[in-house]
């Protein structure tokens, strides 16, 4: 299965994500998130492989996420609710991300890509 890579265009993380993915031989399938984003069940999958905290997921920095006032009121939200909210709106999610069989990814460091060697042609 090719790795799909989740992403929104005009994110410049992103771009630079897709790019290191093309400059590294690395054939995937794309997915906007913003049109197609991510499920509750996905979500729930995808924090478990990646061993990562699921407050990891949210994009922080995002204008979404400020105008929700989450960095205040995160801690005070369930799992589920937490899940809901990141299933309802893919500005949320913190991008870009690369699902493949093998390993999750959350964000862009190159040097992390390189060490899950996704190499899946």
């Amino acid at each position: 299965m090719k790795p799909i890579f989740i992403h929104y265009p005009a994110c410049s993380t992103c771009q630079k994500a897709k790019k290191w993915l093309i400059e590294n031989g690395i054939d995937f399938q794309a997915r906007l998130i913003v049109e197609e984003n991510p499920t509750k069940d996905e979500l729930k999958l995808w924090v478990q492989r990646s061993g990562l905290p699921l407050k990891k997921f949210f994009n922080t920095s995002g204008l979404v996420y400020k105008e929700l006032k989450l960095k205040d009121k995160l801690d005070s939200l369930s799992e589920e609710e937490q899940y809901q909210l990141l299933a309802s709106n893919g500005k949320l999610v913190k991008r870009p991300l690369l699902i493949s069989d093998s390993v999750v990814l959350v964000g862009f460091k190159p040097e992390q890509w390189k060490e899950a060697k996704i190499i899946e042609k």
